[in-house]
């Protein structure tokens, strides 16, 4: 079992940056590929972003690519998503996620891949 507790959410103003931390308990991540998923009101839970153990695999959903960056820090047992020019459509609760059923498993985007999930934080971005 692990434990994971997203950080870092609050109000920006559009064009603003935020970054958002994932500390994961319980058990090390550092074999498993991490996500990082949203969900804004009236709308299903989406993918933003994921990374491989290694750091050699990223994949980001396409209206955040140029402006998110996740990374990660195995030592640390801590995922990161860096949020720059933001804008107000990026206004969501924001969850990270580990596929912690295989090990050197490969990130991917379905929400049904991922075995534990965070509490999220929330991201408001006003115009």
């Amino acid at each position: 079992q692990v434990q994971l507790v997203e950080s870092g959410g609050g109000l920006v103003q559009a064009g603003g940056s935020l970054t958002l931390s994932c500390a994961a308990s319980g058990r090390t991540i550092s074999g498993y590929a991490m996500g990082w998923f949203r969900q804004a009101p009236g709308k299903e839970r989406e993918f933003v972003a994921a990374i491989s153990w290694n750091t050699n695999i990223i994949d980001y959903k396409d209206s955040v690519k140029g402006r998110f960056t996740i990374s990660r820090d195995n030592a640390k047992n801590t995922v990161y998503l860096q949020m720059n020019s933001l804008k107000p459509e990026d206004t969501a609760i924001y969850y990270c996620a580990v596929k912690g059923g295989t090990y050197y498993d490969t990130p991917s985007r379905p929400t049904e891949e991922y075995d534990y999930w965070g509490q999220g934080t929330q991201v408001t971005v006003s115009s």
